[in-house]
């Protein structure tokens, strides 16, 4: 896998809907972007060869994650105002403790990339969970 920045801007620009927080990041943070998204990707899935396109796919995603706005949130930010502008107030489920789980953030294009790569698998983030009613 022969993964880069300029290889990632034109995957994103052609196949991804929502590029503004990708194409706004420095070269340094899609750098540390894809890189993350690489290892997540990897390390969730060690049985499965990950093509360029499913890192692609989740770098984009974790771009808008990590863009500055979120990052508020996730900081623990319930909400701000700019005199004249607005006003932004955050969900609790936006909140979250520094290195939490990337991998929820998984998207599901990414995951169908990984599926056919693999020989055509179904991967889901859906999960069978144990409950007691």
């Amino acid at each position: 896998m022969a993964l880069s920045t300029t290889d990632a801007d034109a995957y994103i620009a052609l196949n991804c809907i929502d590029i503004d927080d990708w194409t706004t990041a420095d070269e340094a943070k899609k750098q540390r972007i894809v890189n993350v998204a690489s290892r997540t990707l990897t390390t969730k899935y060690p049985r499965y060869t990950i093509p360029d396109g499913a890192v692609y796919e989740f770098a984009n995603v974790l771009a808008t994650v990590f863009n500055d706005t979120n990052r508020l949130a996730q900081a623990g930010l319930t909400g701000f105002t700019v005199d004249g502008v607005g006003s932004f107030d955050f969900k609790d489920g936006m909140v979250s403790a520094p290195g939490s789980d990337l991998s929820r953030y998984i998207p599901q294009a990414a995951l169908d990339l990984i599926g056919a790569e693999n020989g055509g698998i179904k991967l889901s983030k859906r999960r069978v969970y144990w409950t007691v009613l």
